[in-house]
């Protein structure tokens, strides 16, 4: 890999790995379950947070989960503990905070909420100006974060203390804009600072590759290594990976930003709506986060987080399918191995390198056949006869790292409780090689602006120095390294 940079990496990786410890799961034992703050920035983070609280209401609520009935209650109540709280007038609240530097998202939003009648926001968890970041990261972090932290912080702590047990907090944002990534990363900071034995888990929305913004690149490496510093994990999608999924899955003609939102939301209920906490068990598990975190990051220096499910198709589509648990695993799979986002168009000639085989040998297998290396996966199956899935093929050993092996790489949850209307899903969150080639790509465009010292003054001029710039091309070179090595 070439050099981007002079920088000693040691250092920036050993600050890293300090700053970045796995943090203790919260001591407090006595309730049920454990809530969920989330917190939604910037026009993005706004409305993929409705639709992600509208998906996770809707399915708990959904007659058909093919489950009992004592079932389905313990589900509700434990969606409805993670996630809302109750008002006097009987509506459920969502455990959020909304921030953004304009106002009319955020107005939309709680009207949106508030005009479905099945749950809101509460009327005093948001935050917004009249003055945006116009794309501008150092505006969003150096300017929006110091002057409106401490309003901001002081909304999260009213929810916060609206939680019998705190879980952490998941925190929405898109990592190319101003308001979202700059704000976001400051506030994720500020959390860190704050409240260290909670974990924080940032979910962000990577930019379409041709890109709608002339500073895309700088803005994405300046927000990534800020959260690799401050955050637990990183859960991504990629914009452009959603927008096939409408296309060619969901059969959507006109895809607008309502149907990725939803579509995204959808992958989320699946993986953060309840499970049982071990096999044969009727109780659901109680901190998805800690859970999550505990299967998923095993090492600070490995924290990227991804997502695929299937199946995922329209309704009218739905109606008229049927799945075997075997279809459904066997495709998951490969998809996992390949790289596919989806279940239409997976490379089936991509196969895993012989276990046993030298780590040299492995490594030039896994470049000439694009496979897929794992740190870590947890398979969440929902639905009928769900005890008689068998989940062997994500065992294997050749799937892995040579240094963990599947015994403590591989989790699986289960529920009977089918989601959102499919009888049989699969959800697969998986800390893999799936970004190598995206973020060595963000990096290195990003470099060659940064070579031609194109727009750093837009950054300079709020505080942002051509260090910091270098200090991100350093880290985020030491993670495209670390996981092309796996």
């Amino acid at each position: 890999m070439h050099m981007r940079t002079t920088i000693a990496r040691s250092e920036v990786l050993a600050d890293t790995c300090a700053e970045a410890q796995p943090k203790p799961l919260v001591e407090d034992r006595s309730c049920a379950f454990m809530s969920i703050v989330t917190v939604q920035l910037g026009q993005c983070g706004n409305q993929i947070g409705f639709e992600v609280f509208d998906a996770l209401f809707s399915d708990s609520h959904c007659p058909q989960g093919l489950c009992s009935k004592r079932e389905n209650e313990a589900y509700q109540a434990s969606c409805k503990e993670r996630f809302f709280s109750e008002e006097e007038n009987g509506v459920p609240i969502a455990r959020a905070v909304l921030v953004d530097m304009e106002p009319k998202v955020i107005n939309q939003t709680l009207s949106k909420a508030s005009q479905s009648g099945r749950w809101k926001y509460g009327q005093r968890s948001c935050f917004c100006q009249k003055q945006g970041s116009g794309n501008n990261w150092a505006y969003g972090y150096s300017v929006h974060g110091p002057r409106h932290a401490e309003s901001i912080m002081n909304l999260i702590q009213k929810e916060v203390e609206k939680c019998d047990s705190l879980s952490g907090f998941f925190i929405i944002m898109s990592m190319a804009g101003g308001t979202g990534s700059g704000l976001g990363a400051f506030i994720t900071r500020n959390l860190q600072d704050r409240y260290s034995n909670s974990l924080k888990m940032n979910h962000i929305i990577w930019p379409y590759g041709t890109g709608e913004v002339i500073v895309q690149n700088y803005n994405s490496i300046l927000t990534l290594s800020h959260l690799y510093r401050a955050s637990d994990a990183l859960l991504v999608h990629e914009n452009d990976a959603l927008h096939k999924i409408c296309a060619k899955l969901m059969n959507i003609k006109q895809i607008s930003f309502r149907d990725i939102n939803q579509v995204l939301a959808h992958q989320l209920g699946s993986v953060f709506q309840p499970t049982y906490s071990e096999e044969g068990s009727s109780h659901c598990r109680r901190n998805p986060l800690g859970d999550l975190m505990e299967n998923l990051v095993p090492h600070p220096e490995f924290k990227m987080l991804g997502v695929r499910n299937i199946p995922q198709m329209s309704e009218h589509s739905l109606a008229y399918s049927t799945f075997t648990w075997a279809g459904l695993l066997k495709h998951l799979r490969q998809m996992l191995i390949s790289n596919a986002k989806m279940e239409e168009g997976i490379d089936w000639q991509v196969r895993p390198p012989l276990s046993g085989a030298p780590t040299l040998g492995k490594m030039s297998v896994n470049k000439s056949l694009h496979f897929n290396t794992s740190l870590a996966n947890l398979v969440i199956l929902r639905g009928k006869e769900v005890h008689s899935a068998d989940l062997g093929g994500f065992k294997d050993p050749a799937l892995y790292t040579s240094w963990l092996g599947p015994d403590n790489a591989f989790n699986m949850w289960k529920t009977q409780r089918a989601f959102n209307k499919y009888e049989k899903s699969a959800a697969l969150v998986s800390n893999s090689q799936f970004l190598v080639k995206p973020l060595d790509m963000i990096v290195g465009k990003a470099w060659n602006m940064f070579a031609s010292k194109a727009y750093i003054h837009q950054y300079t001029k709020f505080g942002i120095e051509e260090e910091d710039f270098l200090d991100s091309f350093t880290l985020l070179e030491q993670v495209v390294a670390s996981y092309r090595n796996l």
